[in-house]
This record gives C-alpha cells, structure tokens and sequence, in this order.
C-alpha cells in the first residue's frame, strides 16, 4: 500500500509535528549547554547545534509517523517548508520593525539545515509509521 499521498498529510499534525520538532531541539540545546558542550553566546557550537536540530527533527518525524502512520516523507518536506517560513517571518518581522537584520547565516547555511531537517524527519517518521503498522497487526 503507498501511502505517499498528499491527501494523506493533516496540516494540525504538521505543524504540531513541527513545534515538537523545535521544542526537542531547544531541549537538547539546552542540556548542551548545561553539560558545557555548547557556550552561552552560542559560539563554536556549528557541530552541536546540528547534532541537536537532527535529533529534534527525528523526534518531531517520529512522532509525526507514529501518529498519522502513513505519508512520513510528505510530513518530512512540510515540516522543512514550515522552518523556510518560520526562518522568513524572523528575518521580516523584525528587520522591517525595527531596520535591522536579525540573523546573520548565509543562505547556503540555511538550505543545508532546512535539508537535514527534512531528511532527519523523514527517516524519524519512517521509522515510526513501520513500528505503527506493525503494532496495528
């Protein structure tokens, strides 16, 4: 059965998927940096900080398998046109308010982590719709 449809995908479980997504990344963030493996300032972290956006992605993907347990790649590629958003809106909003730029990473940096979270959710979600499916048997 494919289920790799795009009726199959529910807006409300993408973006809570999402939101899961970010609260495990911040989570994970912050343990880093209460074992000392991240700095306050959020320097020297480049490898750290994709450690924990991979693991809050496949967390969020994980959910979001095991919850809707069909179209895990689909839910994928939504969470990570979610984070384009949400990334858009922070550089809008307050550029435009307030005349300033609001994060200073390069677009390539950007479509690099949007991609690892799309691939981390989708292997999270993989996973999850598998087990879903099993324990439905």
């Amino acid at each position: 059965m494919h289920t790799e449809q795009l009726a199959n995908v529910r807006p409300g479980t993408l973006f809570l998927g999402w939101f899961i997504s970010a609260a495990v990344v911040s989570l994970v963030v912050i343990a880093m940096i209460a074992v000392g493996l991240l700095s306050r300032d959020g320097t020297g972290g480049t490898l750290w900080g994709l450690l924990a956006t991979a693991v809050g992605f496949a967390a969020g993907g994980w959910w979001v398998g095991w919850r809707a347990g069909t179209a895990p790649v689909l839910y994928a590629v939504g969470m990570g046109l979610v984070s384009l958003l949400a990334w858009l809106l922070v550089n809008l909003l307050p550029g435009a308010a307030l005349g300033a730029e609001s994060w200073s990473v390069g677009p390539a940096y950007v479509a690099g982590l949007i991609l690892l979270q799309v691939v981390a959710a989708a292997i999270g979600g993989r996973i999850a719709s598998r087990e879903a499916r099993a324990a439905a048997r």
